[in-house]
């Protein structure tokens, strides 16, 4: 058995399930509909985690601080899996708030590797062409990384679905309808295809803040 974080998927969407407007749209754009209580709730979950992991898409995309801010607590330390280490350089990730460790493959260009050195990053290597999680998970346990919240995007949960290393998804539920055939869900990638292996979930909690319904889930095991 893997030592590994517990990790907790959380992330808003809409009533359809979406994570953004639009194919290749920040997320901040439905997010900007969310109140303060609902911040705070997001936050007091990013305050009580080691770590928090988004995929490099989402920092291009959305460019997120990842920081505690609504609520008194301290900032988690940022993961961001990038195979290719392209991440922007002036991204907001690189803020002196918290440490951050971009994790990349053999494949990097050393300059890019250098370059968030100098920024003040850490590098992790996992894996030859992708990052892989299976190397990652148990380093980042033994770094004293013992709870790690996932913020998306939609690759990253698949990644952590499909080798069912997830223990529980909050879900704050946005009260809008986005439509799109090819717009970003809550797990993306190819989908478990049969029923034998999809994750089976059971309900912990369910509330109301500001009516925004935010679901506790547990993935059974």
């Amino acid at each position: 058995m893997m030592n590994k974080p517990y990790i907790t998927i959380v992330s808003e969407v809409t009533v359809d399930g979406k994570l953004t407007l639009y194919r290749g749209a920040s997320s901040k754009e439905l997010m900007s509909i969310m109140t303060k209580e609902v911040y705070k709730y997001l936050h007091s979950i990013r305050a009580q985690v080691d770590g928090i992991m988004v995929g490099c898409e989402t920092v291009r995309t959305d460019d997120p601080s990842l920081t505690v801010r609504y609520v008194e607590g301290k900032n988690p330390t940022r993961i961001i899996p990038c195979s290719t280490a392209n991440v922007p350089f002036n991204a907001n990730i690189f803020s002196k708030d918290a440490p951050t460790i971009i994790v990349t493959t053999k494949r990097a260009p050393k300059e890019r590797i250098e370059k968030i050195k100098n920024l003040g990053a850490e590098i992790i290597f996992a894996g030859e062409d992708l990052v892989d999680f299976d190397i990652l998970l148990p380093i980042l346990y033994k770094r004293g990384i013992k709870k790690l919240m996932v913020e998306g995007g939609a690759s990253i949960n698949w990644e952590f679905a499909r080798k069912n290393y997830i223990d529980e998804i909050k879900i704050i539920h946005l009260p809008v309808i986005a439509g799109g055939e090819n717009v970003p869900t809550l797990i993306g990638g190819e989908g478990f295809k049969s029923l034998k292996k999809i994750l089976k979930l059971e309900i912990l909690n369910h509330f109301v803040i500001d009516g925004f319904l935010i679901t506790e889930w547990k993935v059974q095991k």
